[in-house]
């Protein structure tokens, strides 16, 4: 049914693998609107009672694809629409894995980058193996961070670590991640799924009516601006998109040099 991505079933649990493992399973747009389409299928599937998020290969996911965004529909003035592609596609996919009534796990198997950090923090519950890493990198190519990922890592963090990831982009490393509560566990890579499949065989057995009322509460309480702010980015990421800077980034990424921003 999919291409760019594996939807398996683990008795009453779902498991959700990105798939382009060549492209270290880079979000384009196929994948986004599959992920699309399988986070709907398993939030709307009664059999399923708790799901998990992970990647194929070595990456869990490695942002989104910069080769599909700047070769997407453009605005009447000419820059690439990526406001149409956050609010159609991407911020769908986080809203409605936040908003699914039934627990899911990110399964964080290596680098997860930009949107792919975003995807993981959108989880209930993140488990990572011990060479994973989180990093937004939005300001290496002229951008702002964006799917969420600034008040997904206020909600786990604070606003000191969201915004340390945001201006200096540095990475954050498995144990990084754990000490500053970014995540809920760091495992031996090869025991990551193992650990996964013991956390989901429990979820998927639990009282699945009150996962859903503790899900409730956390949105109400940590998460409460969330649509509010996924519309200010799209705002501000269309913005930028038309800057000079964008532009910069963009060649930097594409000739491997580093970028001369001039603000």
């Amino acid at each position: 049914m999919y291409d760019n991505l594996q939807l398996e079933r683990r008795g009453a649990a779902a498991i959700i693998r990105l798939d382009r493992p060549d492209a270290l399973n880079a979000l384009n747009a196929p994948l986004a609107d599959e992920l699309l389409h399988a986070v709907r299928a398993v939030a709307g599937d009664h059999g399923v009672r708790a799901v998990c998020v992970t990647g194929a290969g070595r990456a869990f996911c490695s942002g989104g694809d910069l080769r599909d965004m700047t070769s997407r529909a453009l605005t009447p003035d000419g820059h690439p629409d990526v406001a149409t592609a956050l609010s159609t596609a991407l911020h769908p996919i986080l809203t409605g894995l936040r908003t699914m009534r039934k627990p899911v796990v990110a399964a964080i198997n290596g680098p997860a980058v930009g949107i792919g950090c975003s995807l993981a923090l959108s989880c209930d519950l993140a488990l990572a193996g011990e060479s994973a890493y989180l990093l937004l990198g939005f300001e290496r190519v002229g951008l702002a961070p964006d799917g969420g990922a600034l008040a997904l890592i206020s909600a786990r963090a604070g606003a000191a670590r969201a915004a340390e990831m945001a201006l200096l982009g540095g990475r954050v490393d498995a144990p990084t991640a754990l000490r500053w509560g970014l995540v809920n566990e760091v495992l031996p890579d090869d025991e990551l799924m193992d650990a996964v499949h013991v956390t989901l065989d429990r979820l998927a057995v639990g009282p699945t009516r009150s996962y859903a009322a503790i899900k409730r509460q956390l949105n109400a309480w940590s998460y409460a601006a969330l649509d509010e702010q996924l519309v200010l980015e799209a705002q501000l990421q269309q913005e930028l998109a038309r800057s000079v800077d964008f532009a910069e980034g963009v060649a930097a990424f594409t000739e491997k040099r580093e970028p001369d921003f001039h603000g």
